[in-house]
């Protein structure tokens, strides 16, 4: 890692270099193999950072680490019959940061940065998938995007990488002006400005304002593309060399979709027109991820891919080789049933763009509905409006879980009554009460929607619906 060594870190991070022995200049100048604040992935020559956790103090494995040929340590208190060096610092997640903020530095990989209130992750796959074409990317994993996530994927970065596609998710006002700090990217991606985290940032107004702080620290050279069908970012101002460019389905934007022709489960087809740079082309695409919303992704990641010199066949195939992320729009064919496995996060938009994608299928149409957290005080009412919307848009089986989703039963009932709707509806306060139900509740050839926030574990719920016998359970699904 380029730079990474003891006496940097040190200085970097505000600490004090202890233990070590007179001569061992060579030790502290050595640069390291990796920066981990897991034991488990340790490497020979790493430096291992102790954090603590809710549940586990990374100062435990400081032994265990040095047993695995560690360089270093960053711990917040002198270990104890410790048998490599370690720097003292007072904070280790600050440590933490600061070291990724100073690699960053070290390297010439380009970043994009993606953020959004929905579908980052799905718009992250798109754009590695078609940057991959032509370049050696790394990209965010999991749900590596948070203020410990984010340095930790910077961290992991190597020399063979030409470009870094990083994730930044925030909850919060100046979170996102710190992970800027870290990535500093050459190019920002907006993918909408929607109702996440009302309770800290208050309205939509407040999150672009928070999300905004994306460009504090790009490079004033770079692009930046926001989606042209939101409200919120149409009128993004100008923040360095180049004014925004714009991606959505109006053809007032410079990449736009036309042709769309929607495949249910399997996708959709469409037309992208591209106006970039020197670029004024068209071309056609098979989009293999189900919705709309992948449309928008694939034309953020076409818009990227054009500004970073791919042509319209590299876009294309990078776009057609897309592949589900588990928990976010991921179609599993089970034996007896289709199950939308989308239960990795939730809030209002992501919601009823979830319930238009189930509305467009064939078959026994089933929603089964969690908590949205972090709401703020419209928490009742959204969920509320999220009740009534299943009516509306023809779902035939909705079942509801959690305290706050008691908001959308009663309002889904009513609905029901006032449009006298054919659908049936259900209610459980627990997660664990409802999947003692199911197996009376779903039929064979359902197609199944799972959706909640990442709170309500509703991963347990895809796990159930797997192994539930009426379903045609096999072990091979």
């Amino acid at each position: 890692m380029k730079n990474i060594t003891l006496a940097n870190a040190a200085m970097v991070c505000r600490g004090t270099l202890y233990g070590m022995e007179e001569g061992s200049a060579d030790l502290a100048a050595r640069e390291a193999s990796c920066v981990v604040i897991d034991s488990r992935k340790m490497e020979k020559g790493g430096i291992f950072i102790a954090t603590k956790g809710e549940k586990v103090d990374g100062h435990s494995f400081i032994s265990s680490v040095a047993g695995k040929g560690a360089l270093g340590v960053i711990c917040e208190r002198k270990p104890e019959n410790c048998q490599v060096p370690y720097i003292l610092v007072e904070d280790s997640f600050k440590a933490l940061q600061a070291l990724a903020e100073f690699y960053r530095r070290q390297l010439s990989v380009l970043v994009v940065g993606i953020t959004g209130s929905v579908g980052k992750t799905s718009t992250k796959e798109f754009i590695a998938g078609v940057l991959s074409e032509k370049y050696s990317v790394l990209k965010t994993q999991g749900n590596f995007n948070n203020e410990i996530g984010l340095p930790l994927t910077v961290l992991s970065i190597r020399e063979e990488h030409q470009v870094a596609v990083l994730e930044m998710g925030i909850s919060d006002f100046g979170e996102m002006h710190r992970l800027s700090k870290i990535a500093r990217p050459d190019l920002c991606v907006m993918t909408n400005i929607g109702q996440s985290h009302l309770e800290n940032l208050g309205s939509r107004d407040g999150i672009l304002q928070a999300k905004s702080e994306i460009f504090d620290f790009m490079d004033p050279d770079g692009y930046i593309l926001v989606n042209g069908d939101d409200d919120k970012l149409s009128g993004l101002s100008q923040k360095g060399n180049h004014a925004p460019l714009h991606f959505g389905f109006d053809p007032a934007n410079e990449i736009y979709a036309s042709h769309v022709l929607n495949k249910g489960l399997h996708g959709t087809e469409a037309v992208i027109h591209a106006k970039v740079n020197h670029y004024d082309l068209t071309i056609t695409v098979e989009i293999p991820l189900p919705g709309e919303h992948m449309v928008r992704n694939a034309l953020a990641a076409a818009g990227v891919g054009f500004l970073m010199g791919l042509d319209g066949k590299e876009v294309a195939e990078g776009i057609s080789h897309v592949k589900s992320v588990g928990g976010r729009s991921h179609v599993i064919e089970l034996a007896g049933c289709t199950l939308i496995d989308d239960c990795y996060n939730a809030n209002p938009v992501s919601m009823q763009v979830a319930l238009d994608l189930l509305a467009t299928v064939q078959g026994r149409k089933v929603a089964i509905l969690g908590d949205m957290f972090e709401l703020g005080e419209g928490q009742e009412r959204f969920h509320g409006d999220l009740g009534a919307y299943a009516v509306d848009v023809g779902i035939d089986l909705l079942i509801c879980a959690g305290r706050l989703s008691a908001h959308m039963y009663e309002r889904g009932k009513r609905q029901k009554e006032e449009k006298q709707a054919d659908i049936e509806i259900h209610y459980f306060p627990e997660r664990e009460e409802m999947l003692s139900r199911l197996s009376g509740l779903l039929k064979k050839d359902d197609v199944i929607l799972v959706k909640a926030s990442h709170g309500m574990q509703f991963e347990k719920v895809v796990e159930a619906i797997v192994k539930l016998p009426v379903l045609g359970y096999t072990d091979k699904y």
